[in-house]
């Protein structure tokens, strides 16, 4: 409650003693989608400086654009809530009749004040708002106006806040997974052998989603060493890849290991680097998408909105089929059975490898940016201050099929694991655009 009562104070305070624009002045100058991009590079700034684990920072987004989206969106009737369509959700509280509002400032204001609630660094906040201050100030929106659009941008936040601590989070966590070590399942690998990352969370709420098995994919090829078997081809694909690895797959690899902690190992000396998830990366393609293609801040605010809440649905889709089938990495086997100096080009992470999770999630938000957007081509600079390069792509398509690729060429994910990964994510896509945007509203 500190944290929020401070933000109040600060950006109530900005509105005191200002010359005031007109409403149709103040209203646009706040509606810049400018404000709502630098909240969402600042978001995941965040996010990377706090090392949340990907699923959990899925949920920190999926809660923070919504909040942004619904405070926003009194101020164009034609554009439908979420709350209260969303699973067990109740409709956002309404502004005031026949009061005047900023409604820009209440979405940045909500989006601010779920942002800082769920994340931990409020320095790195306080810093951001220490900026953004003198922008806000220079809209000149009325006190008596300014005051109410942030009372109401907090109310908004607060109801956001309190459905998100009904979702069954807080009761996932400290749960420990137990290896069995039955053949062919998961074990903690190389280079930390760290536990395994949450196995719970296919009982955490979906925001769409009738249930976690909705998209259950087909069971994974049966683990069988015998030379001729599928799962043996499969092993061995991996295997031969990774020992033949073209610069070109390198690069591919790479670019979107997104890895929120990646484990450097140099002689006896371990460290570890900071960088981005899967699912910011995909926010920050969105960030890319939407400037590019000069959406409004409430178009902003929807795409957002949707995109993460179909990464969200994704990792707990995604999650419920690896802590079911709790398949044993490539890297396991090939170490036993094949080779045991091999090492994949990228980190495996701790967690079941069927089914591909950045293949999931990257297909279900890809599905959604391309219903809104159309299947546009870009260029991905996302990573660029990770060291891990630009690159051009002919369509949104074009790139999570290429996320499949790159975690067969990483040396951590089997074929069919990628392939139905992408399925799996791309049925969940198409889900939330059928369960949130009727025809009308898509068409719109």
């Amino acid at each position: 409650m500190k944290r929020i009562s401070a933000i109040t104070l600060l950006l109530i305070g900005l509105g005191a003693c200002q010359p005031s624009a007109s409403p149709d002045e103040y209203n646009a100058k706040a509606a810049d989608p400018a404000f709502l991009h630098d909240c969402a590079t600042q978001l995941t700034n965040v996010i990377i400086h706090d090392i949340f684990k990907p699923p959990v920072a899925s949920r920190i987004y999926g809660y923070t654009y919504l909040a942004a989206y619904e405070a926003l969106r009194p101020a164009y009737p034609a554009y439908q809530p979420l709350m209260g369509r969303l699973n067990k959700s109740k409709p956002a509280p309404a502004p005031s009749p026949n009061s005047e509002y900023c409604f820009p400032l209440a979405s940045l204001k909500a989006f601010l004040t779920v942002g800082r609630a769920l994340t931990f660094s409020e320095d790195m906040w306080n810093e951001f708002d220490a900026r953004l201050a003198p922008r806000l100030k220079d809209l000149r929106v009325p006190d008596d106006v300014y005051e109410r659009s942030m009372a109401y941008g907090e109310q908004v936040a607060k109801h956001i806040l309190t459905y998100a601590s009904t979702d069954h989070y807080k009761e996932t966590r400290g749960f420990r997974y137990t290896v069995t070590n039955k053949p062919g399942t998961w074990v903690p690998t190389p280079p930390t052998y760290a536990e395994a990352c949450e196995p719970q969370w296919n009982t955490v709420r979906t925001f769409t989603l009738d249930s976690a098995q909705q998209f259950r994919c087909p069971p994974p090829a049966r683990y069988d060493l015998g030379k001729s078997s599928s799962f043996w081809k499969l092993t061995e694909e991996v295997y031969l890849i990774g020992k033949n690895l073209s610069d070109e797959q390198r690069r591919i690899a790479y670019f979107w290991d997104d890895n929120a902690f990646v484990t450097n190992v140099r002689g006896h000396v371990m460290f570890a680097s900071k960088k981005m998830t899967p699912a910011g990366h995909w926010v920050a393609i969105a960030t890319t998408l939407a400037k590019q293609k000069k959406l409004t801040m409430i178009q902003s605010a929807e795409l957002y909105a949707l995109t993460s809440i179909a990464l969200f649905d994704a990792f707990v889709a995604c999650w419920d089929e690896k802590y079911r089938s709790v398949r044993i990495r490539p890297e396991t086997v090939i170490n036993a059975n094949i080779d045991p100096h091999w090492r994949p080009f990228l980190e495996t992470p701790p967690f079941p490898e069927y089914v591909s999770g950045h293949s999931a999630i990257s297909a279900a938000a890809g599905t959604v940016i391309v219903n809104r957007l159309g299947n546009m081509a870009f260029v991905d600079s996302t990573e660029h201050p990770f060291g891990h390069g630009v690159q051009t792509f002919a369509s949104v398509d074009e790139a999570y099929r290429q996320v499949s690729l790159s975690r067969v060429y990483g040396g951590i994910h089997y074929r069919d694991g990628v392939d139905e990964g992408t399925r799996q994510g791309e049925h969940v896509g198409q889900w939330v655009v059928q369960k949130l945007l009727p025809s009308v509203v898509a068409a719109r």
